[in-house]
């Protein structure tokens, strides 16, 4: 019997793979690097060891589900660590915000900054709560596959007034300046501007406060092992170093997957956790449909993307939180000039992510794993030379995480790594080097979005940040429910 293929072993791919081989139907997962992951890549060194993309995770049942389907319980793959506080949002003036799951503890921070905020606030949370109610558990894994499906959820779309950005509905509840901002920074998680992504992705609020802020122990690789392992005992296949080269399509149906290496793949069907524009224009650019859908993908608006610093020190900075946010000294101009602007801003943002706080085992002892990141634009945005400009990031945002954060960091350095837009684009084939694929704004969304099914090559379909829902490790982990649905309707059909 022939296999199905999945392209990529992220955290689509895998929740993909498991739910077809779960479902009995058999899979091989091909994944172009040694290791799976994807964004969720791990990296090991003297000692420390360094997640390379995702460490928060907001919707554990999601991930309880996938094991559950196969008569498993998670914890008998991988611990999940609660994470308090969720964040810590820092600005340079000196105000911090600790941004805890407790209700008490979380107004009297938001009082701290405007106590009529905290009634503002709560009626952000009940708007934050309808919205995952609706945005969420109701359409986000429910896959938009014609314009239909769109008119039969503008209703309540339109009553949540999902035209208006996240920046703007949170204003309308909240007028602390610095507020505005800690309520409002979520979408920049996912790749989407405050100022410009529908205001559906405040759920994102709503969702952190329902399940709450956890990390793998052993860190988000760990997590990948698990889903990795619950998959092969499933009875799954998964190759790595296989780097495909092009998808074999006659007519309107593919039927064979070819690799690198010469290796050829027969097929029932394929879906994709690859970039969807590579998918479209590299692996099937000889289909006319498929580099039809390649163009008109390359027309559309795509995420920011990021610099990442990983590092590792002789000490641990026991100081900080998890995870921090570190705001500059400007929020809505810098986003304007990360998503609009032809250059590298003068001032930055960062998320900092220390998880020796949670989890020490990821350093050696009295040691600390970190890595800095800071959204920058994609190369369609601003083509910069990242072998220059790389550095020269890395040691201004050195200086000022010595400054302002991590006193001594320079001197305590044992190890480091950068990760640019050239090295999203080269190593990941993400189209523009962005960092989540395209952009969710709302005439990107849903069935705007390109489909978790082709409409032209019946057996192709696809998962991961390119397809509804979207980005974040709950986005593609719901688009690999939304398409296991049709796969499974279509290959038992």
């Amino acid at each position: 019997m022939k296999h199905t293929t999945v392209i990529g072993a992220g955290f689509g791919g895998l929740a993909l793979a498991i739910r077809l081989q779960a479902a009995g139907v058999p899979t091989r997962l091909l994944e172009q690097r040694d290791k799976p992951g994807g964004r969720a890549y791990v990296y090991q060194d003297q000692g420390f060891t360094f997640d390379a993309g995702p460490t928060v995770i907001t919707d554990p049942s999601a991930i309880e589900e996938l094991f559950a389907l196969a008569g498993k319980s998670m914890r008998d793959y991988v611990e999940l660590l609660p994470v308090t506080p969720f964040y810590r949002l820092c600005w340079e003036t000196g105000e911090v915000f600790n941004y805890d799951n407790d209700q008490a503890r979380l107004e009297a921070e938001i009082r701290k900054f405007n106590p009529a905020d905290v009634a503002g606030y709560q009626r952000f949370l009940d708007y934050s709560r309808a919205v995952f109610a609706e945005g969420y558990l109701k359409l986000g894994t429910v896959p938009f596959l014609s314009f239909r499906d769109m008119l039969r959820a503008a209703p309540q779309l339109a009553r949540l007034q999902a035209w208006r950005s996240v920046y703007s509905k949170v204003a309308s509840f909240i007028e602390d300046d610095k507020l505005r901002q800690a309520f409002s920074f979520h979408s920049l998680l996912v790749g989407g501007n405050p100022f410009a992504t529908s205001s559906i992705y405040t759920l994102i609020h709503a969702l952190e406060r329902e399940w709450g802020v956890w990390f793998p122990r052993g860190g988000t690789g760990a997590l990948v092992q698990g889903m990795l392992k619950l998959f092969q005992d499933l009875g799954g296949t998964l190759e790595l170093n296989a780097r495909v080269s092009h998808i074999e399509a006659k007519e309107a149906a593919i039927s064979a997957v070819h690799l690198e290496d010469g290796r050829v793949f027969e097929t029932r069907a394929v879906a994709s956790n690859a970039d969807v524009v590579h998918t479209y224009g590299d692996l099937l650019g000889r289909h006319p449909a498929a580099a039809a859908q390649a163009k008109k993908l390359k027309g559309k608006r795509m995420s920011n993307s990021l610099f990442v610093l990983y590092f590792g020190l002789n000490h641990h900075h026991d100081q900080l939180a998890h995870h921090t946010v570190c705001f500059g000294p400007r929020y809505r101009e810098l986003i304007d000039e990360i998503f609009n602007r032809d250059g590298l801003a003068e001032d930055f943002s960062l998320y900092l992510h220390a998880p020796c706080v949670t989890d020490p085992s990821l350093a050696p002892p009295g040691c600390g794993s970190y890595y800095v990141l800071a959204p920058v634009p994609h190369l369609g945005t601003a083509d910069l030379d990242w072998n220059v400009e790389g550095p020269r990031l890395r040691d201004r945002i050195f200086a000022y995480l010595e400054e302002h954060y991590m006193p001594g960091l320079r001197s305590q350095l044992v190890t480091h790594r950068i990760f640019t837009p050239f090295d999203f684009r080269d190593q990941l084939n993400a189209y523009q080097g962005s960092a989540f694929s395209v952009e969710p704004i709302l005439r990107q969304s849903a069935w705007f979005r390109p489909h978790n099914r082709d409409s032209h090559i019946r057996n192709l379909y696809l998962v991961g940040a390119g397809t509804h829902p979207g980005a974040g490790i709950p986005g593609v982990i719901g688009s690999a429910k939304a398409t296991a649905s049709l796969m499974l309707e279509d290959l038992h059909a």
